[in-house]
């Protein structure tokens, strides 16, 4: 395993804790913060994006695979809960919980780590869209750092590789690595802003035009 990722445990854990603190988060919306736009996905709602979160879980449950981690496999997920309130969602992602806790320690790494590297970004982009910033120093966002410098030093090209050993750490190292930061603010990070967009070109991810903000 590489040395950059966390043990299948943490994950398991990391899980955990974050779908208890989006759960909570959510249960307090008013109906218009469940409608704001999401910021870092501006095509998404907070609803549809809690749709997408409690769909991964759902269609590795269910089997439905086709395109995985497709766009399209993404927007199916939140076009099948179009009509569902915050409160049926939530409802869906605790009855699935257990079951998803048997299968989720058999998936290998990094998949594992992908999972939850996507459900942290994503938590993140609920809490700027809704203006509950936290949970930074988590295990979920160190397992997310720790997905992203490992598929950084995949990379065959040196200079992209060298970024897994960047001395900037947890989350403002993985929001600048995961398109959540303009070009800009990559630099100001102290990072070479060519070398990351040659990164974030192989990723399912966009570097955004102007700058965005968590807090």
């Amino acid at each position: 395993m590489s040395e950059h990722l966390l043990s299948t445990e943490q994950v398991c854990e990391a899980y955990t804790e974050l779908r208890a603190r989006v759960t909570e988060m959510m249960q307090s919306l008013t109906l218009e913060q469940a409608q704001a736009i999401v910021p870092h996905c501006p095509q998404w709602t907070v609803k549809d994006c809690l749709a997408h979160m409690i769909g991964v879980p759902e269609d590795v449950i269910n089997g439905q695979m086709e395109g995985v981690a497709s766009e399209a496999w993404t927007n199916r997920q939140v076009q099948r809960h179009a009509e569902d309130s915050v409160s049926d969602l939530l409802s869906i992602w605790e009855t699935n919980a257990p079951v998803f806790a048997r299968i989720l320690p058999n998936i290998p790494q990094p998949v594992i780590s992908q999972f939850m590297f996507d459900q942290t970004t994503h938590e993140h982009d609920i809490r700027r869209a809704v203006s509950k910033p936290g949970a930074r120093d988590t295990l979920a966002v160190a397992v997310a750092e720790g997905f992203i410098r490992n598929s950084l030093a995949q990379q065959s090209d040196p200079a992209i590789a060298q970024l897994a050993n960047h001395k900037l750490t947890g989350f403002e190292y993985l929001r600048s690595l995961s398109g959540r930061r303009s070009g800009a603010q990559i630099s100001k990070n102290g990072f070479d802003t060519e070398t990351v967009e040659a990164f974030i070109r192989t990723m399912p991810f966009d570097i955004p035009e102007s700058d965005v903000s968590d807090d």
